[in-house]
């Protein structure tokens, strides 16, 4: 394999597909210019299905499309169209207290609320991200404020409803994991400590609670010092979950000039999941395993979703930048070659989500409350990033 061609040509794919196929998908057919923000329920060919409107892509595409536009070209377009899920958000997608609904209406009428702050969480990478595209250091502070009010509905008992009854305690993966992103998105634009804190404390609690070496694994879900619950649920390893916390500890770890002890820790967590992950029979990461071995609890355990495929395209390029080790980029060029192979609708624009384990598809729907134009965008504008960044250490 000569490498730099390699890279180059994954580089101009990601751009490319980017660029001509997912931005303008949704700025076409999701991007709902009557009320503001985007429609995500879309069909193959990018008609209307339901004109709910999920709240996580308000955000999320205001994220997507301001990043596009720091890190892959000055497209005006795309600048307007996080405008106007901002300003979306902004006017539709809060309560009294500050905290986010799930779903609202086209209009902005809310529908529904859950035990979560994960609305709350794109909003404030989308402010954070619309902040350094534009100068407006306005949205800088609004975002740091999201951040902050996320933190205290976590930190205050009883805000958020319990999942379970009163007396069961527990300690979830995924709020845990995404702070870190949110710390590192925010930092970019504002200073305060307690973006790093943040960032540094949720990275503890992974290493001391979330990572068991006896099964190799990283778990969703643990007792409150970290123990593990022999049950269905809490067995659980979600490998597309587990690879997005490793690139984001790599990406800290890289800011921190590579920092060993994070690396480190990335590096076993991605190497853990992938081995659990990697479907060996027909490629592809793989939804659910269980710790012990035993059949997951989850209906979609064997299927292949759109979004661990593209976790992991960005974690084996982070692996290969920081370590050099020609594993990760063998790992790239697997998981790449299958993705592309499987995932592109060959007849309309934008990529399937749900396929069989196999690689055939489940259901052709470009979108709905939870698929839309986030890990997709994201991986192809981190993809070229990282394709750019390991061809400069070459020259």
């Amino acid at each position: 394999m000569d490498k730099k061609e390699y890279l180059r040509s994954w580089a101009e794919t990601y751009k490319n597909d980017l660029t001509n196929n997912i931005m303008p998908f949704w700025l076409s057919h999701g991007w709902d210019k009557e009320n503001g923000g985007i429609y995500t329920c879309l069909n193959r060919d990018g008609s209307l299905m339901d004109t709910t409107k999920s709240v996580w892509f308000q955000g999320r595409w205001a994220f997507i499309c301001a990043f596009a536009y720091n890190n892959v070209e000055k497209n005006q377009e795309w600048l307007e169209a996080a405008k106007s899920a901002i300003n979306f958000i902004e006017k539709h997608c809060f309560d009294e207290n500050g905290h986010m609904y799930f779903e609202v209406t086209a209009e902005g009428k809310p529908l529904r609320k859950r035990r979560y702050v994960f609305s709350e969480t794109f909003a404030a990478i989308a402010f954070a991200e619309y902040s350094l595209a534009t100068g407006d250091k306005h949205y800088a502070e609004r975002a740091l404020q999201v951040f902050h009010d996320a933190q205290r509905f976590l930190s205050t008992p009883g805000f958020l409803p319990s999942k379970y009854e009163a007396g069961v305690e527990m300690q979830s993966h995924s709020i845990i994991m995404i702070l870190i992103n949110v710390g590192s998105r925010l930092r970019a634009v504002i200073d305060d400590p307690t973006l790093t804190q943040q960032i540094d404390d949720s990275i503890s609690l992974l290493r001391r609670y979330f990572m068991h070496p006896e099964f190799k694994a990283l778990l969703e879900t643990v007792g409150p010092k970290g123990e593990f619950i022999d049950t269905n649920a809490a067995r659980t390893i979600n490998p597309g979950h587990c690879i997005e916390t490793a690139w984001f500890i790599m990406e800290e770890a890289k800011l921190r000039n590579w920092d060993k002890d994070l690396l480190d820790t990335a590096l076993t967590i991605f190497d853990w999941s992938w081995d659990w992950g990697w479907d060996k029979q027909y490629g592809g990461i793989i939804n659910f395993r269980d710790c012990r071995n035993l059949p997951p609890q989850d209906y979609s355990q064997d299927m292949k979703f759109w979004w661990p495929q593209c976790e992991t395209i960005i974690a084996s390029l982070y692996a290969y930048l920081g370590t050099g080790d020609e594993e990760y980029l063998y790992r790239h060029q697997r998981i790449s070659e299958w993705t592309y192979a499987h995932f592109l609708d060959q007849d309309y624009p934008e990529w399937y989500g749900y396929l069989h384990r196999d690689g055939t598809v489940a259901q052709p729907a470009k979108g709905n409350l939870f698929k839309g134009p986030f890990h997709i965008p994201r991986m192809m504008i981190k993809g070229y990033m990282l394709c750019q960044e390991i061809l400069k250490t070459m020259e």
